[in-house]
């Protein structure tokens, strides 16, 4: 059997959670920085591996300074799924690769994949063992949902199939595909799989500063514990944790006029990167993302329609000052350049 993630074996590692068109190589790099232990690139679909895409081999892409690093591949049929896993080893040698089974979103879940699967635990289970099988030398994980919703809730089931399947880990998002983002996550369900399996079980869910980690650590026997959408608009919250964890005292916060720093050096070393597509000489197509970084912030609501004009760096620069203004701080010009 493929051996454990040796990452796994440290004191509750810290992971970022994939996050399709958000969690590019850059932003991995921010978390990294602010003490991110485990990485995973966004999902890929496995056929478009198959026929070479090249979009996705940009997606795919990682420094060897993010390792631990995993690659997270979605699909639903088991041939496919291995031949895809078996290319980006070869290529790029992750040091693990993740089935995604959990994402809720509609276009994925219309090709059979993502939390669909949930919805047939036995193919969900074929697919892993394709997986496993296709690459020996290399460990595999999987995430899930707790089920499909309430009325199906698949996640103990789930667990022994896949590492039956030889499946090395497994991570668990502690709501349904019907929740979605909504609720809260079952921590108790979370808690009761980990307790279940020999295989480590990884937490996601809720997370959002470093006392919940202290409350689910000493709740829970999860081998480790993954944060999404809290880092995105703050990715000092993996050192936060680890200060809190480290001294029992809750790090300053950063000024307003710090966080808009870190978003400009990021969309400045994001710009910086080769792009194949036209669209992305400006930043519209960055939008999404500067909404999502600055979610948190105050005023951050008032500010989305300033963002949703945001074209040249210049412009949000000038987002930047005007709101460090509202809050009576400065923005110091040229800090980014």
């Amino acid at each position: 059997m493929t051996p454990l993630p040796w990452f796994l074996n440290n004191q509750c590692p810290l992971f970022l959670a994939p996050m399709a068109r958000f969690t590019d190589v850059i932003f991995r790099e921010f978390c990294k920085e602010q003490g991110a232990d485990v990485m995973l690139t966004e999902f890929v679909q496995a056929d478009a591996i198959i026929r070479n895409d090249p979009r996705l081999w940009e997606t795919v892409d990682f420094t060897e300074a993010q390792r631990p690093m995993g690659i997270q591949i979605f699909g639903s049929n088991p041939d496919s799924m291995g031949a895809a896993a078996k290319l980006l080893v070869e290529r790029m040698s992750p040091d693990f690769i993740d089935i995604n089974f959990g994402c809720p979103a509609e276009r994925v879940i219309c090709m059979d994949a993502g939390s669909s699967m949930l919805r047939d635990p036995r193919k969900l289970g074929r697919v892993t063992g394709a997986v496993v099988r296709a690459v020996p030398e290399t460990p595999v994980t999987v995430k899930i949902r707790t089920g499909w919703d309430e009325s199906a809730i698949v996640a103990p089931e789930v667990g022994e199939i896949v590492e039956n399947e030889g499946a090395r880990a497994i991570t668990i998002h502690g709501r349904t595909k019907e929740q979605g983002y909504r609720g809260e996550a079952d921590w108790n369900l979370i808690a009761q799989v980990a307790a279940e399996r020999s295989i480590p079980v990884i937490g996601n869910g809720n997370i959002r500063e470093a006392s919940d980690v202290i409350r689910i650590r000493s709740e829970t026997p999860c081998a480790g514990l993954m944060i999404g959408r809290a880092a995105l608009g703050y990715p000092r919250i993996f050192r936060d944790i680890k200060q809190v964890l480290a001294t029992g005292k809750s790090p300053v916060p950063p000024t307003i006029a710090e966080r808009w720093i870190t978003i400009i050096d990021y969309t400045r070393r994001i710009m910086a990167r080769p792009f194949r597509e036209e669209r992305h000489r400006d930043l519209c197509w960055m939008r999404p993302k500067f909404i999502a970084l600055t979610k948190g912030m105050p005023g951050s609501r008032k500010m989305r329609g300033e963002l949703g004009t945001v074209v040249q760096i210049e412009d949000l620069e000038k987002v930047a000052a005007r709101h460090c203004e509202r809050f009576g701080e400065a923005f110091p010009a040229g800090a980014c350049a």
